[in-house]
């Protein structure tokens, strides 16, 4: 009897255990589930907008073009990948700057997040515009940066850092720097309102300045623009958000929008 009791005693004890790990690996799946590329509740309420749905290029389309081009693609895990070419900006066929071709946005709050390679270069455009005049939006766009700080050449070119993440490029260093390292995903906001813009990146503000302002123009004319195009400090009160093909990986998740 004593034996039969044991015995029983074990298929429970095993029976127990085995029942306590499914349910362990049920929650860990459960929490694993990728919650990327979705608004909440609140954010719907509040008036977010997805620019992107995690699993089609939907109205990103190539600057200049109608199509989303050859060259970048939407990854299995949910973002918008630009593989690197090894040919820095020339690129190659099929690639170059997408855009948001859905609609152009004037006072707004953007978040997204990136990741960029080792070595790697890329940017994030705004208030851009697209026509025959220009073949690259950053010649009509002020410029988010995005850089390995630790291995591009960029981030000790310019002046006072303002070609490191974060910076309005060549224009404004990001104070604090605190982007994260290649191969890390990096949080970034910008806000425009009226004239006035910020660059917020990993929860700190590291770029404030005003567009059209005497002090604008003086910046621009300091900078490398003014010898690509006389027009640049002009920036339009409206334009594309875009996103930069420098020949380098670049990776781009949770794009997100609210217009002020």
């Amino acid at each position: 009897m004593k034996q039969i009791l044991l015995i029983l005693s074990v298929v429970i004890a095993f029976g127990t255990m085995a029942f306590t790990g499914k349910e362990a690996g049920a929650k860990k799946a459960k929490k694993s589930k990728s919650v990327h590329n979705k608004l909440t509740k609140k954010e719907k309420k509040d008036g977010w907008v997805l620019l992107f749905d995690g699993k089609t290029s939907g109205e990103w389309r190539n600057y200049g073009k109608t199509t989303f081009p050859d060259g970048w693609e939407i990854t299995e895990d949910g973002t918008i990948h630009c593989p690197g070419s090894g040919r820095g900006e020339a690129g190659g066929k099929n690639r170059g700057d997408i855009i948001f071709g859905g609609k152009k946005f004037s006072n707004f709050h953007l978040k997204l997040e990136w990741k960029i390679s080792e070595g790697g270069n890329s940017g994030i455009f705004y208030l851009g515009q697209e026509n025959d005049k220009f073949d690259y939006i950053w010649k009509t766009a002020p410029e988010m940066q995005i850089l390995d700080n630790e291995r591009h050449p960029d981030a000790n070119a310019g002046q006072d850092g303002n070609r490191q993440a974060g910076s309005l490029y060549d224009l404004v260093p990001a104070n604090p720097q605190n982007a994260k390292p290649a191969g890390k995903w990096n949080t970034v906001e910008i806000k425009v309102y009226k004239g006035s813009v910020w660059h917020i990146q990993n929860g700190k503000t590291v770029v404030e300045y005003h567009l059209w302002t005497p002090e604008w123009e003086e910046m621009v004319a300091k900078s490398k623009f003014p010898g690509l195009n006389a027009e640049w400090a002009d920036v339009a009160t409206e334009g594309y958000i875009g996103l930069q093909d420098h020949g380098d990986d670049v990776w781009f998740r949770n794009i997100k929008i609210k217009e002020l």
